[in-house]
C-alpha cells in the first residue's frame, strides 16, 4: 500500500515550507538553511509536517533543541514523536 506521507515534497510545497521556516533568530535561520541545503531534494511529506511542528516553537526553544541544551520532551512533550525526533536529528547533523 502506498503511503502519501512518504512521498517526496513537490516544489510548491517545498517553497511554502521554506517560507514557513523563516525565523527571527539568525542562528535558527542558519541551521534551517543548512538543513534545506542538505535535505531539500529528499524531504518527504511526513518530514515536512514534522518540521512544521518544530516551527511552531518559539525561537529560543528551537535554538535550545538545535544545540541540544534541552531535550524535546522538556520543550514540548506533545512533539516528542519519532517523526519530529527524526527531523530534529537531521537539523542537528547540519550544525
Amino acid at each position: 500500500m502506498h503511503d502519501v506521507a512518504d512521498e517526496l515534497l513537490d516544489e510548491r510545497a517545498l517553497s511554502k515550507l521554506r517560507w514557513r521556516c523563516r525565523r527571527g533568530l539568525l542562528e535558527n535561520d542558519l541551521f534551517i538553511e543548512r538543513f534545506f541545503k542538505g535535505y531539500a531534494q529528499t524531504l518527504t511529506v511526513r518530514q515536512a509536517a514534522a518540521l512544521g511542528l518544530l516551527m511552531d516553537l518559539s525561537d529560543n526553544d528551537l535554538l535550545d533543541l538545535h544545540l541540544g541544551r534541552k531535550p524535546l520532551a522538556e520543550v514540548a512533550q506533545a512533539l516528542d514523536t519519532s517523526d519530529v525526533q527524526e527531523v530534529l536529528s537531521m537539523l542537528r547533523k547540519n550544525c
